[in-house]
């Protein structure tokens, strides 16, 4: 039986971050057919942080505790920083991994960074380009300044503050209303 660090156990009996997040911004899924893990990450996008990640594993004990490591790592970075998270650092942090379960730790990165892949194809829109998404019905238009959705013909509101379109129903803003809540 391999020889597991504290923190390893730790993260496998008290695992953090686990469930789903709702209306992710990105979801990613690996798996390795060969030991059985599966992992799906889901994330929430604010103002290019992961403002809330959550996953759900299916495998050994190694896998469950890389999981929860790769969550508290990931949250509260910037893409670009969550981007970096290697194999590597996920083990170190956990301190260590037998060799034979370092696959988990890879898996855990590469879970991560398909949600964040997912979230960045989803704001690229179609092709690439960049657009925008209707707030009822979800669909990319190219024209995003335009004030109305190409797809359902709603017609779009914008935040005059940083120019994010308002979801349906919105009184106010969520992104700026959020950097107010933050900022006090």
């Amino acid at each position: 039986m391999p020889s597991y660090s504290d923190k390893v156990l730790d993260h496998f009996m008290n695992p953090r971050n686990v469930g789903e997040v709702e209306n992710p911004d990105g979801v990613g899924e690996v798996g390795n057919p060969v030991c059985g893990d599966m992992m799906r990450f889901t994330i929430k996008v604010e103002d290019g942080r992961i403002a809330d990640v959550k996953y759900k594993t299916f495998g050994c004990g190694a896998a469950i505790a890389v999981s929860s490591m790769v969550s508290e790592l990931a949250l509260g970075r910037t893409l670009e920083e969550a981007k970096q998270l290697t194999r590597e650092k996920v083990a170190e942090e956990l301190g260590g991994l037998p060799p034979n379960k370092m696959h988990c730790s890879n898996l855990g990165a590469e879970a991560l960074l398909e949600a964040i892949t997912d979230y960045e194809t989803k704001q690229k829109g179609p092709e690439g380009e960049q657009g925008c998404k209707c707030p009822f019905c979800e669909e990319f238009f190219k024209d995003a300044l335009g004030d109305q959705c190409t797809g359902c013909g709603a017609k779009i509101t914008y935040c005059e503050e940083c120019g994010q379109p308002l979801p349906k129903g919105a009184k106010e803003c969520p992104n700026c209303a959020e950097k107010e809540r933050v900022a006090a």
